[in-house]
Parts: structure tokens; sequence; C-alpha cells
């Protein structure tokens, strides 16, 4: 499995917020997992040298809005893909609920945390 996969993505499509300091974009989900999510890239995106996002956009059928902070890790002709640095534990939360039902398999999103917050920890070391 290739090192962008090894967390369980789940089709999602809604639309959704790109934010770049006073820059922002409507655009579309395509789909999420705890590590990042794959975004409809928009009409009007310019590219720049900083990476640095935040993506937002609410649970269908209720006000529930995650957000996470995002880096920009792959960009194409129709898509961008981000890898998440951060969210905030009720995004999480939500986010973590949402996979769990759509996955199905309790256990499998379990390791993933696990690895997560691993990967997280490697990453915060000096």
């Amino acid at each position: 499995m290739s090192e962008r996969r090894r967390f369980a993505r789940i089709l999602y499509l809604t639309m959704a917020e790109l934010t770049q300091g006073e820059r922002k974009w409507r655009t579309q989900l395509v789909d999420i997992s705890l590590q990042g999510a794959l975004l409809i890239r928009p009409d009007d995106w310019v590219s720049n040298d900083n990476k640095e996002y935040q993506l937002s956009f609410v649970l269908s059928g209720s006000d529930i809005e995650i957000k996470m902070q995002v880096e920009l890790n792959h960009e194409a002709s129709k898509k961008l893909g981000f890898y998440c640095h951060h969210i905030d534990i009720d995004s999480a939360t939500h986010l973590r609920r949402m996979i769990e039902l759509n996955v199905g398999d309790e256990e499998l999103l379990h390791r993933e945390l696990e690895q997560l917050l691993s990967e997280h920890l490697e990453h915060s070391q000096p």
C-alpha cells in the first residue's frame, strides 16, 4: 500500500471551504480520511509557495462543522490532495464516527488513530 493510502478513505461529496489568510475558495470535497482530504480544484485556484490552508465543511443533515489545518500535498489539473496537520477534538470525534460508520470496521479505525497519533508525535519532535 502506498504511503498516502495507509488510512481508510471514504467517498464524501459535499461543499467545502478552503481558506488561506484572506483568500477563500468554495469547492467540493471528494473524499476524506483521518489523514487528509481530496478536493475538486476550484476554477479560480492560484497556487503559491505557502502550502498551509484551513479546510472546513458541514456534515450533511446537521450543523456540525469539521475544521482541519491542512497542507497541500499534491495538485492535479482537476483535484487537490491535502494532508491534515491538525484537527480539533470535536471535529476529530465527528470525523472518526463518520469514518467508522462508513468503513464498518472499528478495529481498523482504532489502528489508524494510533498510527495517526504516532506520525504526529514523530513530526512534532525537534
